[in-house]
């Protein structure tokens, strides 16, 4: 009689967690999408966005593509969006090693891109 009742609280119990797991992961492929990192804004910075990072390497494909943009794309503080793809094999040695100077290269240059004033259109 014991084990029948542990064994029904234990189907309920994962009941609930497949409930909560599966709402969990609605709320992330529905709001953060490809996001890898959320930051807040710069320390000292006049802007009131923190950024998104956002990964895609789609199967099969060498194609990077590293995106960064606001949180909060409404904000009139928000920059446009920028975005670099480059095949994988560009930060790799012909052994398969990963240079990361080459890559975190590319991200730092990347980060400048949107921390850049935009261009006022006359």
């Amino acid at each position: 009689m014991w084990l029948i009742s542990f064994g029904n609280c234990l189907t309920l119990d994962s009941g609930k967690y497949v409930l909560v797991n599966g709402l969990l992961q609605l709320i992330v492929h529905t709001k953060e999408k490809n996001a890898i990192l959320f930051t807040h804004p710069p320390e000292g910075s006049f802007t009131s966005t923190g950024l998104v990072v956002s990964s895609k390497l789609p199967r099969f494909s060498d194609l990077y593509t590293l995106t960064v943009a606001s949180a909060d794309p409404g904000s009139i503080s928000a920059n446009k969006p920028v975005e670099f793809t480059k095949s994988v094999t560009k930060w790799f040695t012909k052994n398969g090693v990963l240079v990361e100077g080459l890559f975190w290269r590319d991200v730092a240059g990347l980060v400048s891109d949107y921390a850049k004033e935009p261009k006022k259109s006359k």
